[in-house]
């Protein structure tokens, strides 16, 4: 029986595939993506069969995925992104282990990564932030009390949020009360990747009503924090010339 594949995408732009996705794309029999969040232009070198999951539930999914790999078909299950980021992979790998199917995570280039590269940014800043956290806002799907926007604000960390733009006014609100201060740098990044591509910048404060004039309510990342405009004169002291490590000694 064929092992199955779990293939992230990447955030939409083709040459952002890795090459062991392009190579699987490139020879499966069999490719079972996620309707809308994949571009077509990623899919058009399948030779094989394309299947959109979008109107499909789980139980048809691993049907279809079993099918494949009982016919020793390659068989792609295709994620936007990365599949370990709200990827729903972790159903997939369960019952396709409850039926003694293999199958093979292969990472791809995250969304929120693409994001900061559009913005031109570090994410990591020495001396303004060391942390980022990655989350999404509570709503039709709940998140763990303790990780509740609130509390992570009070770390003032670089903050990413998924699937939220819909409730913008939700975040900014509860992000401030939370400890972030009002003019905390903050971007909505829509459909990073793709041609339609958005980019938006605002002070936290004014974050929702930019998001909200843009009429941006979903496939869109949220990013707060320092570190998106960071003051200048910030060094890491990797390279710096009084830090000696194991390759370089102190240059002065």
């Amino acid at each position: 029986m064929k092992k199955i594949y779990l293939v992230g995408a990447g955030p939409g732009d083709p040459e952002l595939l890795t090459i062991k996705a392009k190579k699987l794309l490139e020879n499966a029999d069999l490719v079972l993506y996620t309707g809308s969040l994949i571009p077509e232009e990623i899919l058009k070198e399948v030779p094989g069969e394309k299947i959109n999951s979008a109107p499909l539930t789980l139980p048809e999914i691993i049907e279809i995925l079993a099918t494949a790999a009982q016919e020793e078909k390659l068989a792609v299950r295709l994620h936007s992104g990365d599949p370990s980021l709200y990827g729903a992979i972790a159903e997939e790998i369960e019952e396709l282990g409850r039926r003694g199917i293999a199958w093979e995570i292969v990472p791809g280039v995250s969304s929120f990564l693409a994001a900061a590269a559009a913005l031109g940014c570090e994410l990591t800043i020495p001396e303004v932030s060391q942390t980022v956290i990655i989350t999404r806002a509570a709503g039709r799907t709940p998140v763990p009390e303790k990780e509740n926007l609130r509390s992570l604000a009070s770390h003032q960390a670089t903050l990413i949020l998924f699937l939220s733009a819909s409730l913008i006014d939700k975040v900014t609100r509860e992000l401030l009360e939370g400890g972030y201060p009002p003019e905390t740098p903050a971007a909505c990044v829509y459909r990073v990747g793709w041609p339609e591509q958005k980019i938006l910048k605002a002070p936290l404060e004014t974050l929702a009503k930019v998001v909200k004039e843009a009429e941006i309510k979903k496939q869109a990342l949220i990013l707060v924090g320092k570190a998106l405009s960071p003051p200048p004169g910030k060094r890491s002291k990797l390279y710096n010339v009084s830090f000696t490590h194991g390759y370089r000694k102190t240059k002065t």
